[in-house]
């Protein structure tokens, strides 16, 4: 028996082709960051871009992109974006920032290699997008001819300046000596330099003392605006931490037996948040540097956006006005 064809008017046949031609359409355009309000997210509205899939080679041990299967396994550079992302820049608006990235580190070992990240930055400077970069790597210093467009900032994550505590919860990562380096070359070369104190951790980084000194030096070299956040384990972390050293996974266990769980994420009680973020900020404000806290549900202390992309409509402003 075949199957009853079934016949559409013309005008019908004309409106699947307009939904399904907007459909495509919709999938060439940019990726909206798709911000978790139910976790606290404040993020103001930008696209995002992840140059790379699979599990990032800085392999931090507190990473919550392990929740997502399209960044585990191996690594695996996104060439095809590279074919099509100016089309779809083409077709995006309005132009919002573009952050690269939230799952993934656009500058992880690969990058040097590949130019995943380069070639995306190439596509979306031509369009006029501004800019937001998110990092641990140094490697971002070698694209300030692009980033100096006047409508950029980057952000490198520095959770310590101990190199034990990098090589154990950041093992792939450039150790902090060489991100501080990044940042100052930023700053010196008028782009916008954001920290991200992230995330900060009961019994291990979250020292008085250790965090004044950090947010001096970045003070130091050149840092605009300082992010800080707690961390917030997902599931595996305690797991995958219990492999590295047994007795701190142990201790933060204990330390997050009382945790809310929000969206998948462990939060410290309230009031135990609330004690070290405003640590930070009130050494961040000291310094003369703008602050905010990123999924804390603190708000009320936050100077500046979450994000630093205010950074970026200021620097667009002043590049305009010379």
């Amino acid at each position: 028996m075949h199957p009853t064809r079934v016949r559409l008017k013309p005008y019908v046949k004309a409106s699947l082709r307009s939904w399904w031609k907007g459909r495509a359409e919709a999938s060439e355009r940019l990726s909206r960051f798709n911000a978790p309000r139910y976790a606290y997210c404040t993020c103001p509205p930008k696209y995002n871009v992840n140059p790379y899939l699979g599990r990032c080679a800085h392999n931090c041990l507190y990473c919550y992109a392990v929740k997502f299967p399209s960044f585990q396994g191996p690594l695996k550079p996104r060439f095809k974006l590279v074919r099509e992302i100016g089309r779809m820049a083409a077709r995006t608006r309005p132009k919002l920032p573009v952050m690269l990235s939230d799952t993934t580190d656009p500058y992880q070992p690969a990058e040097a290699r590949y130019e995943i990240t380069r070639k995306c930055l190439e596509a979306l400077v031509k369009e006029g997008f501004p800019i937001l970069i998110v990092t641990k790597s140094d490697l971002v210093a070698r694209d300030l001819d692009l980033l100096s467009s006047g409508k950029a900032a980057v952000s490198i994550t520095v959770t310590s300046l101990d190199d034990r505590f990098s090589r154990l919860m950041e093992p792939g990562a450039p150790p902090p000596f060489r991100r501080l380096k990044a940042l100052r070359r930023l700053a010196e070369a008028g782009i916008p330099a954001i920290a991200r104190i992230d995330p900060i951790i009961p019994g291990l980084n979250d020292n008085p003392e250790d965090l004044e000194h950090l947010v001096m030096r970045l003070k130091d070299v050149g840092v605009k605006h300082v992010t800080a956040s707690t961390l917030k384990p997902v599931r595996g972390f305690f797991k995958r931490l219990g492999k590295v050293s047994p007795p701190l996974a142990a201790r933060l266990q204990e330390a997050y037996r009382q945790a809310e769980t929000v969206a998948g994420y462990g939060y410290l009680p309230s009031q135990a948040r609330l004690k070290t973020v405003s640590l930070v900020r009130g050494y961040v404000l000291r310094e003369g540097m703008t602050f905010a806290s990123c999924r804390e549900n603190l708000q009320h202390l936050n100077t500046s956006i979450c994000d630093g992309t205010a950074y970026i409509y200021r620097q667009a402003r002043l590049s305009s006005s010379f």
